[in-house]
């Protein structure tokens, strides 16, 4: 709950920032949507859409050995990865979170350390509600700075 809160006024206080005012604006996170593994999923069957999702789009480099994403090295976590990059990549359309029943959708981060798991962002700009995309180019730059002030 305290992290949901502290990006909540990271926003807040970040487009106070970027505007240079001292005035309140309404800017906040409303949520995030990830796709992780499901705990309960056989090993085979997250090896097999692990598979899938390498090969139908996902980004995989993170979770190669030199990745900053492979540990820990467990089908697992790299399934988790690789099926949130697909999701992601796919706009969160429906259905792009299932892998035959061994993924799901969360509103919890499952980034660590250095490794990012990038998402979609609803957010409230002035009333205006609008969906943020990490991986679009022109949320790039504020999704860094979201991700590197808040995992602080």
């Amino acid at each position: 709950m305290a992290k949901v809160l502290s990006n909540k006024l990271f926003f807040v206080f970040f487009a106070i920032h970027i505007l240079g005012s001292a005035v309140f604006l309404p800017a906040v996170v409303v949520e995030g949507t990830w796709c992780v593994a499901r705990s309960d999923a056989s090993t085979q069957a997250l090896q097999t859409a692990l598979d899938y999702a390498c090969a139908s789009g996902a980004d995989c480099t993170p979770i190669q050995s030199s990745g900053l994403c492979f540990l820990p090295n467990t089908i697992q976590a790299h399934a988790s990865y690789a099926f949130n990059s697909y999701f992601q990549r796919k706009a969160m359309a429906p259905g792009s979170c299932d892998f035959s029943g061994t993924a799901s959708a969360s509103k919890s981060d499952p980034s660590y350390g250095s490794c990012m798991y990038p998402s979609s962002l609803r957010l409230i700009f002035f009333g205006e509600q609008t969906q943020c995309m990490s991986e679009n180019t022109h949320c790039r730059r504020d999704w860094y700075h979201y991700k590197h002030y808040t995992s602080r």
